[in-house]
């Protein structure tokens, strides 16, 4: 028997299945309503900033299975920036180098080898992020070569230029989206290496995109026919 809703991944006719569940006359796929509308409310829950702990308690799913959902988001969020970036980008697009250090070690000497190095591309009010690779590459043969004295040189440059744009009253994207991530990353109780590429990309996602938009694009991208599975 048809029931009244429309497939969520191509809007087709749905038969109702048992124990609640319905499946699409076209695209075959099996779901629970209930269940789509318990990921419709992390995703919502995901682009107001609540945390992944919050949203576990308070949906009553486990933490882990929320951690999973809120990293397919951040994926989703990045693919989106990539297509928003080839489609929008303009010729006269400035960019800037952004080193990034944990606050707990920036009077740490050697801390400059653990900062996540990014440039940020600045295209009208958006911002497009790409991430550098790793200055820890070279520690270890810097530490071996007995270099301190090119270790504090480095980071006594990077705390200067990290107090300029600190107090740098230049109004463009660039500065808004450093500033925006400075607050952005704090709220979280550290971030690993292997998970920062896409902690970036949420916070450039969230700073290009307006609230009331932010929801309705990842429920696209990830309902979409092709897209994830359930």
């Amino acid at each position: 028997m048809a029931v009244k809703n429309l497939c969520i991944y191509c809007s087709s006719p749905l038969y109702q299945l048992g124990g609640g569940n319905v499946k699409c006359s076209v695209c075959k796929k099996k779901y629970s309503p209930i269940r789509i509308e318990k990921i419709k409310t992390l995703i919502q829950l995901f682009c107001e900033g609540e945390n992944a702990l919050t949203a576990s308690k308070s949906l009553n799913i486990s933490y882990v299975s929320v951690l999973n959902y809120y990293q397919k988001f951040r994926h989703l969020s990045a693919e989106y920036c990539e297509e928003h970036y080839h489609l929008h980008r303009t010729p006269d697009s400035q960019y800037e180098e952004y080193l990034y250090i944990e606050k707990s070690k920036r009077r740490d000497k050697t801390a400059i080898f653990d900062a996540h190095n990014f440039l940020t591309f600045g295209y009208g009010n958006y911002v497009y992020t790409l991430l550098m690779p790793s200055l820890g590459m070279f520690k270890q043969q810097f530490v071996e070569d007995k270099l301190e004295e090119v270790y504090s040189k480095e980071f006594s440059k990077f705390m200067r230029t990290s107090k300029i744009i600190k107090i740098s009253e230049h109004d463009n994207a660039i500065t808004k989206f450093w500033h925006y991530f400075e607050q952005f990353i704090t709220s979280f109780k550290g971030v690993s290496n292997d998970h920062f590429p896409y902690y970036l990309k949420e916070a450039e996602f969230k700073f290009n995109t307006p609230p009331s938009k932010r929801s309705k694009i990842l429920e696209q991208l990830y309902f979409r026919p092709n897209g994830s599975g359930i």
